[in-house]
């Protein structure tokens, strides 16, 4: 299942990340952010309409655009 499609407060887990669906900026933040595989994140908030995802990774809540987060393949924790 992909991040954007995640329930709302499901605690899941990162299974992949389409790296090369991303553009180098947008990977550069996810790295930098603690994105990687096994990390556990959850799906807090979404926008109106298409806006952005607020999900906690890790400890921290971060704001992410719909198309970054469908490039996040979650599994149950």
């Amino acid at each position: 299942m992909r991040l954007d499609q995640l329930p709302l407060r499901q605690q899941s887990r990162i299974a992949s990340i389409d790296w090369d669906g991303l553009s180098p900026r947008e990977a550069r933040r996810l790295r930098e952010l603690g994105f990687d595989d096994g990390v556990t994140i959850e799906a807090l908030h979404r926008g109106a309409l298409k806006g952005p995802l607020a999900c906690r990774v890790g400890r921290m809540i971060v704001a992410l655009r719909r198309g970054v987060a469908a490039s996040v393949i979650v599994e149950p924790a």
